[in-house]
């Protein structure tokens, strides 16, 4: 279980610095990106709250609070692409792989959304 729990967790990881350096990195991409979202400060905006995540994802005492900061951003991020009309199906599943994470990394959260 442990080993799934660092797959997960690398994976989680490996998504958000992905993206990250995508928005960060000047490019095409980049560009693409701006012109969707509002220009290129909303994209290095995004970029930037990405990192923290990932940040807050590795710090021990954070690492709860890093996974809910990223079904939040994942939560906000599907929204704009509902409203954009583009595809959601890959963020819906990268939110599930985090919040499996979390249930597999902090067993004590799946207790009290259970209720027990």
């Amino acid at each position: 279980m442990k080993i799934v729990k660092m797959i997960l967790t690398g994976l989680v990881a490996l998504v958000f610095i992905g993206s990250a350096s995508g928005k960060l990195i000047p490019g095409d991409a980049a560009n693409e990106m701006a012109t969707h979202l509002g220009g290129a400060t909303n994209v290095t905006m995004l970029g930037c709250i990405e990192l923290l995540i990932v940040l807050l994802w590795f710090i021990p005492r954070t690492s709860l609070l890093g996974g809910f900061v990223a079904v939040a951003y994942m939560g906000g991020a599907t929204a704009v692409h509902v409203v954009t009309h583009q595809p959601v199906i890959v963020l819906l599943v990268i939110q599930s792989i985090i919040w499996i994470t979390i249930a597999i990394r902090f067993p004590e959260t799946t207790t009290r959304l259970k209720g027990n």
